[in-house]
């Protein structure tokens, strides 16, 4: 099995709710994105055009952060998906210089950590973020994502990297990424890359696929098909 994604941007609304459910899921810090995107303007005035392309891990073949990884912290599991273990991190932010792509976030400090601090915004006003996070019971945001614990820790300590591994513990239980669940127009499709009867080969036969950056030779297994055009001539 080689897992992999087809996003189709003429249904891609832009909306930006992958983005939103991958924090929600994956409980992100506020300057860490596992799922983004890019956006541009084309053209010039009055003939001018706007692009905006998802972006996640590309979970790559050749993956660059596996090859110059020194601990083995990062790796390429059996399913094709390209992993982390964050026990194994010695913060050497390798894989981030080495990632064309530019989707490997670092920890330079603890992550969420304004929700320890004990200052109500408003004195007398508001409850401070420490009392949230005591009310709820949680540990590091009181909208955090247990399950995340399922495969990596909720949420990675400081001096560690991480990125997207592709909802790896909804995969194991059947589930679709979060990414995908959250999309309202169904732009994204996971499936096996090997299956040539999965949707996304089907996708990939029926249109003319794109991928980021080919010339890097990592062999990304994220594919683009169509385009999300917003014109105006």
């Amino acid at each position: 099995m080689k897992l992999g994604m087809v996003i189709d941007l003429q249904k891609c609304v832009g909306c930006g709710g992958c983005d939103i459910a991958c924090k929600t899921e994956n409980n992100t810090p506020d300057d860490i994105h596992w799922s983004h995107h890019i956006t541009e303007t084309v053209g010039t005035f009055p003939k001018v055009g706007f692009n905006y392309i998802p972006t996640l891990c590309n979970h790559c073949d050749n993956a660059a952060c596996v090859e110059v990884c020194p601990t083995g912290a990062m790796y390429k599991a059996d399913n094709g998906l390209t992993l982390h273990r964050n026990e194994d991190c010695i913060g050497c932010q390798r894989c981030v210089r080495a990632c064309p792509y530019q989707v490997i976030g670092m920890n330079r400090s603890a992550p969420h950590r304004h929700w320890q601090d004990d200052e109500a915004l408003i004195p007398g006003g508001t409850a401070s973020p420490k009392m949230v996070l005591d009310r709820t019971g949680a540990k590091h945001l009181p909208y955090e994502n247990p399950e995340r614990g399922d495969t990596y820790p909720v949420t990675r300590p400081r001096r560690t990297v991480e990125k997207c591994t592709l909802c790896d513990h909804r995969i194991n239980v059947g589930l679709k990424p979060a990414c995908v669940t959250a999309c309202p127009s169904g732009a994204r499709v996971v499936g096996d890359l090997s299956d040539p009867n999965s949707e996304v080969s089907r996708l990939i036969k029926l249109h003319a696929p794109r991928q980021l950056k080919p010339e890097a030779g990592t062999g990304p297994n994220v594919y683009y098909i169509r385009t999300f055009s917003v014109s105006q001539s």
